[in-house]
Order: C-alpha cells, then structure tokens, then sequence
C-alpha cells in the first residue's frame, strides 16, 4: 500500500517499517488544536489526507496564519530540533487521517536514523521557505492574490479541489476582516475560477486560480520541488546501487 505522507514515503522501507512500529493511524478533526504555544509537544504528526495551520498569536487571542501543513511534512518540527515546546498554535483546518508517534520514540529514530534525519531536515527547509514568504505576502500583496494562493496551497496539501472553509476563518488565516475575504471570493467567483456556497469551496478553474494567485505560490512550490529533486539526487547518489556502479 502506498505511503500518503510524502515525508515517510522518502524513507527506506525497512527504516519506514521500524517508525511504523512506534506510531498509531489517528484521525484529526476540524478545530482540534494539536499544539500551543509554549507548552509541550507529546505527539507529533504526519498528515495524510489532512491539513494543519500554524497559527501565531498576538495580544493573546489574534491569530494569523504563518504556516500550513498537509502531506508534504510534518508536525512537531522543534522535537527535531532539541526543543520539547511549541512556538505557534496547531489548528486542524481540514479533517483527514495521519500518523502519530510520541515525541519521544520520534527523538530516539530520529538521532539513529540518517534517513530520517536527512528527510526531516529537508522538511525544515521548505518550512522555512514557507512561513518567510507568507511573511513577505501577508505583508505587500493585495487579498486577492493571497486568497488564490491559499487556496491553491490548501488544495496541494489536501490533494482535493473541495474543502470547508468559513468566510470568518479564511479572514483570521489572512489577517483581514471578513467582508474584505467576502469581496475577494466573491471576484473569483465571478471568474468561475472557484464556486464557494455555505462554507464550501470548490476550485473549478486550478489553471486559471494559479494566475490569478501572487508570485508567492509558485516560489512556495518551486522550493519544495527543488528541494525534493535534490533529495532523489542525494538518495541515488547514497545507493548501494549508485556506489557501486
């Protein structure tokens, strides 16, 4: 059967089997907070056909989005790290299945397994990628752009053009207020690019939404296509195979 969560699919199998041992298939729901800020991670995640947004939190209760995390990576980076805290909240935006671990069976494979600690190193990166340039859109792009990027990021992770989503959440993971989300869908509806009723969203038009989206989708998916072609590179070049040839 194949491996959903592209992160653990990169491993060698007997590498995959051996944290498969330690790690249980869960299924997170809409509005489930896996992370605080500040307090500990016991888990962490690997989505499959789910989504996470890493919210950060300002004046205790405004939240915005920084991050997102879907079957690309992974949840619980800072454990990677040394770090047993969450720097940002955790909130599933988008019900499916993943595979958890707690974080201490993942600290153990993750300091003897040079798979996954390369994998997981990569994983770093494109976050990185991720959370600088959302930074950098949340800052100088118009809504529109912004709303067509996220939902192309969101459809990416989810690898579904359908989703739930509220006019009011979509406003809290952008920053603005609802009517200024409201206008915006209501233009690319009227683009038939996407067809949104009752908190449902449908892409109809990918081709037409990436055009529409700012500059930041594409750089956000060109880094992770970079750095997964550097890591088949990698992979081939460590081979048995590749060594002996």
């Amino acid at each position: 059967m194949p491996v959903a969560n592209n992160l653990l699919a990169a491993l060698p199998r007997k590498d995959y089997q051996r944290l498969l041992a330690g790690a249980e298939q869960v299924t997170l729901d809409f509005g489930d907070v896996l992370y605080e800020p500040e307090q500990p991670i016991r888990h962490v995640y690997f989505p499959n056909d789910s989504l996470v947004s890493l919210l950060t939190l300002a004046d205790g209760h405004l939240a915005l989005e920084v991050g997102m995390v879907g079957r690309e990576g992974m949840l619980g980076i800072p454990v990677a790290l040394g770090i047993n805290e969450s720097p940002a909240r955790a909130l599933v935006q988008g019900t499916g299945a993943a595979l958890r671990m707690t974080s201490a069976h993942f600290r153990s494979e993750h300091g003897k397994c040079r798979a996954l600690h390369r994998e997981v190193s990569r994983c770093i990166h494109e976050r990185m990628v991720q959370i600088t340039q959302t930074a950098a859109c949340n800052r100088f792009h118009p809504i529109e752009g912004r709303l067509a990027r996220w939902l192309l990021m969101t459809r990416d992770r989810m690898a579904t053009n359908h989703f739930c989503m509220t006019q009011e959440i979509l406003g809290h993971m952008l920053g603005v207020l609802r009517v200024a989300v409201t206008n915006a869908a209501g233009d690319r509806q009227r683009r038939k690019l996407i067809s949104y009723s009752r908190g449902e969203i449908n892409i109809l038009d990918g081709l037409g939404l990436e055009a529409a989206a700012c500059a930041c989708y594409q750089v956000v998916k060109n880094g992770y296509a970079q750095s997964r072609a550097q890591g088949e590179q990698a992979n081939h070049k460590n081979s048995p195979i590749a060594a002996a040839a």
